[in-house]
């Protein structure tokens, strides 16, 4: 008779990770925003929900979570790949709506425009923002859908300009 043995490949133990953050009333809809070893801020209701011009907003800050964690999943990955990163800038929109009596982000876009240091470099930095858009913590903890449409540059042989990719899909 033959014995099978059967082994069990060990667990993947993922780490996880607590993030604490305070708030403090200080007037109409108003507060300070503070979080230990940081510095603090002042946030508000939006103008259009009787909150304050010029201040930081849940909802900027809803929008900004999703713009920075793209770009600094995007710098993790190009790091580890030595992409020739020259520059990342980017723009964030996000889309609030009322919908079944309720608003609600529907939809967040991202433009950034990354810049590279060679034209060889073009196509795995668009692999690179495909990648880190699909591994954003953030875009995946949220329901809204996060549309990029990323710019990609190359600075090329002459330190000018000398390529650009235009990419709706990604």
């Amino acid at each position: 008779m033959e014995q099978t043995t059967v082994t069990s490949k060990p667990k993947i133990k993922y780490k996880t990770f607590t993030y604490h953050t305070y708030l403090k009333w200080t007037s109409d809809r108003s507060g300070t925003l503070y979080s230990k070893g940081k510095k603090d801020f002042r946030v508000a209701s939006p103008p259009e929900f009787k909150g304050e011009e010029g201040v930081w907003t849940p909802e900027d800050l809803f929008v900004a979570s999703v713009d920075i964690c793209t770009m600094t999943t995007f710098m993790a990955f190009a790091q580890h790949k030595n992409l020739p990163i020259v520059s990342y800038k980017t723009h964030a929109e996000g889309l609030l709506e009322f919908i079944d009596g309720k608003y609600q982000f529907t939809k967040i876009y991202l433009w950034p425009t990354v810049l590279v240091q060679t034209n060889d470099a073009i196509e795995q930095a668009k692999q690179t923002i495909a990648d880190a858009h699909k591994s954003c913590l953030i875009s995946n903890s949220i329901k809204a859908d996060v549309i990029i449409q990323p710019n990609i540059k190359s600075v090329g042989i002459n330190g000018k300009v000398s390529q650009l990719l235009r990419n709706p899909n990604v």
